[in-house]
């Protein structure tokens, strides 16, 4: 075993609201999402560390589901998300009142491997929120975040 620190590269989007991170895992597609479209467990990988509680939603998320988490940052809320896009195993989505988007992306590299892509995309975010994400200096601390969760993910989903 390797004793060389995990990371996940950061993309470069040319876009100052659009973050984005890949990491390769070890693990086919369907089993990352697996992990991924199951809402009661984006607290084991968030990397943000604000994800406290899923209070709602199905096992298994699909195209137009709702979902609830608890978070904290600074304070406690809690956001109910909507999956804006969805393919099984390749593509999943979503966003909460803010209206910018956490989108993972997965890629079959075969022979077990899977190239997973997280990004935080505010390109279409109503003023109001862009406003505040910028106030809160969120997009470098959001890019790491991506990044994070990517480790964490991968993690995860090799020791299961």
């Amino acid at each position: 075993m390797s004793s060389e620190k995990v990371r996940a590269e950061i993309l470069s989007t040319d876009h100052p609201r659009w973050k984005s991170a890949q990491i390769e895992i070890s693990a086919t597609p369907a089993e990352i999402f697996s992990v991924i479209s199951n809402p009661h467990r984006h607290q084991e990988f968030d990397g943000s560390n604000t994800i406290k509680s899923n209070f709602s939603g199905p096992a298994q998320l699909s195209l137009g589901s709702r979902f609830g988490m608890k978070m904290r940052l600074g304070i406690n809320y809690q956001v109910t998300n909507i999956v804006l896009e969805y393919k099984e195993n390749e593509l999943l989505a979503w966003r909460h009142f803010g209206r910018w988007i956490w989108r993972y992306e997965l890629l079959d590299l075969g022979n077990g491997k899977t190239r997973v892509t997280e990004s935080f995309d505010a390109r279409k975010a109503p003023l109001i929120s862009r406003i505040w994400l910028s106030f809160r200096k969120a997009y470098p601390w959001t890019e790491l975040s991506c990044a994070k969760s990517l480790v964490r993910l991968k993690g995860l989903v090799e020791s299961e």
